[in-house]
């Protein structure tokens, strides 16, 4: 596997190692210590919230934020379709019910004017969510002004779900400050890593630290032992907020090679539509700046000599080149097939067109060079044959 061209791997540096040999020095090898405080502090800023809580896990922190926005057994929430699961499960783990919300075209995030239906349906049924999980997918900001206005009509508080989206904004505004509450993931595969882990963020300090009580199994203050509530090992270790220190020193170089990959990507398939293919990109609408966690390409094979993503999909990983399917939209899941959902197609269609392409950040001249040779083969015998052989 070592020739293998990952699609998005961790990129590690000088600066963590740095961080993990003092800690390994200091002994603080445990959920709580320095690292933890400074790492929580250097989000806040980087973000402009005023308070951060670092976890083990982006599922974690939706976790505690569903439980501070007091969704119980039998409450409803929406949540973005086209989106990752964990995005949703923390809703089952409380007994609450999802309603899935389509997307939209320019973003592939949650549909303003869905949302709109969802919202006018639920309040004549007396019956609004307690929360709505909006998406920023890919790390391309959600449309957040028509968004937040729709939610704010209703009353209805926000959670952002900015797990793939770490340095991406809207104008001068980051992602994961828009809503009541937002959520950072860093697990191995996101734009830094600290191997595993995630933080919660909020202006709202009082349930900041309801959060950390109950991250840290709902101990009381005492000498012993003391429990009045059920908690949750959700603390993140002061070993990974070492690597996630030394990570957050190269988030901007990080987000550069992104956006680099994502421009010679750009350059090379308009040469390819130049020849008559019809390969579409996401777009960054005016205004926003996505962070490019991985480059995503749309395949229509009626535009493109028949030519599908599931064909160039198979096609690189038989030269060991690992690309993906973009998101399989949660109403088409198993397990929420018995969920309400608000659907226009469009999820339904960037799953069935939709690649991934390798976008890491480690991502060098000779692998790309590899990735455009298999794909000028795929087109080369394409163009022959009408179809790719796999």
């Amino acid at each position: 596997m070592s020739n293998r061209i990952c699609l998005s791997s961790p990129h590690m540096g000088d600066e963590e190692k740095k961080y993990l040999e003092q800690t390994l020095a200091s002994n603080w090898i445990a959920p709580v210590g320095p690292n933890i405080d400074q790492f929580e502090s250097e989000i806040a800023k980087l973000v402009g919230v005023s308070h951060v809580l670092a976890v083990s896990s982006g599922t974690a922190a939706i976790h505690l934020a569903l439980m501070l926005l007091n969704v119980q057994q039998g409450d409803s929430v929406f949540c973005q379709s086209f989106t990752f699961v964990a995005s949703a499960n923390p809703i089952l783990y409380l007994g609450a019910n999802p309603v899935f919300i389509d997307s939209e075209t320019d973003t592939w995030n949650m549909d303003p004017i869905l949302l709109k239906a969802a919202l006018e349906d639920a309040c004549r049924k007396n019956s609004l969510p307690k929360a709505i999980i909006i998406v920023h997918a890919f790390g391309m900001p959600a449309k957040m002004a028509e968004l937040t206005a729709i939610t704010e009509e209703y009353g209805v508080p926000i959670l952002e779900d900015a797990a793939e989206a770490i340095g991406s904004k809207i104008g001068e505004h980051y992602c994961g400050a828009f809503g009541q509450y937002g959520v950072f993931s860093f697990n191995g595969n996101k734009i830094i890593t600290t191997s595993g882990g995630g933080t919660l963020l909020s202006n709202n300090g009082i349930s900041i630290q309801r959060a950390r009580f109950l991250a840290s199994q709902a101990k009381e203050a005492a000498p012993h032992y003391q429990h009045s509530q059920i908690g949750y090992n959700y603390g993140l270790s002061n070993l990974l907020a070492g690597i996630g220190l030394g990570q957050l020193t190269v988030l901007e170089d990080r987000i550069h090679a992104r956006r680099s990959n994502y421009e010679r990507y750009r350059a090379v398939f308009e040469k390819y539509n130049a020849m008559g293919y019809q390969f579409q990109f996401q777009e960054e609408p005016s205004g926003h700046f996505s962070n490019r966690w991985l480059t995503c390409l749309l395949i229509d094979p009626e535009k493109n000599l028949g030519l599908s993503s599931q064909a160039i999909r198979l096609a690189f990983e038989k030269e060991n080149i690992e690309t993906r399917p973009l998101w399989k939209p949660l109403h088409q899941q198993p397990i929420f097939e018995n969920c309400i959902s608000y659907t226009n197609g469009v999820s339904d269609l960037l799953f069935e067109q939709g690649i991934c392409l390798p976008s890491g950040s480690n991502l060098n001249n000779e692998a790309f060079n590899r990735i455009i040779n298999c794909f000028d083969a795929i087109l080369e015998q394409n163009a022959q044959c009408g179809t790719v052989a796999i």
